[in-house]
């Protein structure tokens, strides 16, 4: 059987057993073709499968010096022998021989780059003024109800963008989200985030369709990811933020004011929607049970009420 044949099960696999997003489905699929095509061009013709089985340590090294010699980067890299490997097991799971020289081969070592969120003040300045740097009031309305979004529930832009109209918690404190291998997760929604969204539908020009896409762009078409980062480069550049001051970076400082906060390591594992808390020990050298607690009483946007013998206060 072709290789190509057996590419194609594979990435079925990965869409239906491990329901996987189509943008890193795309991307696997990329590291194996460049995997192969190297490979036939090493060996000087079209391998079979059964000749890929029996591939050397030599031939998985070569590849990899191939790898850097033609500018990719060793986390990029980590990624492609990652995803080869889990081809490889594919392979073993069809019947075919293993490939026992793979075991032999290290990983690139990648340096893990700890987040870099904004500041709270930082972070506060932007949701309440994202939307002067907008030419139209509405599209300044609209960035206004996506940044907050994304930082009052420490979304990714991706799961955002991906709201329809009928999905927008315009009265519910919280939201049903679909994330990373179609796990789902519930977040708390301020009040704050269901007005600024109900001011962005009440200024939009276009009828937004109960299954259609929730943030619209200039024409009413779905939002594409690539304006929202625009609008978020303007604003940085207007006022002097990092570069390092996107969309995502919301995410991380939702999420390391919160750690700050509460640390609460297993309630924002929760939030963000991680599937191990190794991943989310990233935000601390630190129950869902708890999480709307920490939240409603730790995020710097959250109202917090204080109860006294002979008054409720309410502050920021």
């Amino acid at each position: 059987m072709p290789p190509s044949l057996l590419l194609s099960q594979w990435i079925d696999w990965l869409q239906d057993a491990r329901k996987m997003s189509p943008h890193t489905v795309a991307a696997y699929e990329g590291d194996i073709r460049q995997f192969l095509t190297f490979q036939n061009a090493h060996q000087g013709n079209n391998l079979s499968v059964e000749e890929l089985t029996r591939l050397t340590v030599r031939d998985f090294r070569a590849w990899l010096a191939g790898r850097s010699s033609e500018g990719y980067g060793h986390r990029s890299t980590a990624r492609a022998l990652s995803v080869t490997r889990s081809f490889f097991r594919f392979l073993a799971k069809q019947g075919y021989a293993p490939n026992t020289a793979l075991a032999s081969i290290r990983s690139p070592r990648v340096k893990v780059g700890l987040p870099r969120p904004l500041s709270i003040d930082q972070a506060k300045s932007l949701v309440k003024d994202i939307d002067l740097s907008a030419e139209d009031f509405w599209i300044g309305a609209r960035n206004r109800a996506l940044f907050t979004l994304l930082y009052s529930a420490g979304l990714r832009l991706g799961e955002a963008l991906s709201l329809t109209r009928k999905q927008a918690p315009l009265e519910s404190d919280r939201l049903l989200i679909q994330g990373k291998g179609k796990r789902e997760r519930l977040v708390p929604i301020l009040p704050m985030v269901s007005q600024t969204l109900q001011e962005y539908i009440r200024l939009c020009p276009f009828v937004l369709a109960p299954d259609g896409p929730l943030f619209v762009g200039e024409k009413g078409g779905k939002l594409n990811p690539g304006m929202a980062q625009k609008s978020m480069r303007d604003y940085r550049r207007a006022i002097g933020l990092p570069e390092t001051a996107t969309p995502h970076a919301l995410r991380h400082s939702c999420a390391t004011h919160l750690m700050s906060a509460s640390g609460d390591l297993r309630g924002i594992q929760e939030l963000l929607g991680h599937a191990s808390l190794s991943t989310t020990q990233i935000y601390t050298d630190v129950d869902t049970v708890r999480l709307m607690k920490v939240y409603n009483s730790a995020h710097p946007r959250a109202k917090r009420t204080v109860k006294t013998e002979k008054s409720v206060i309410e502050y920021e």
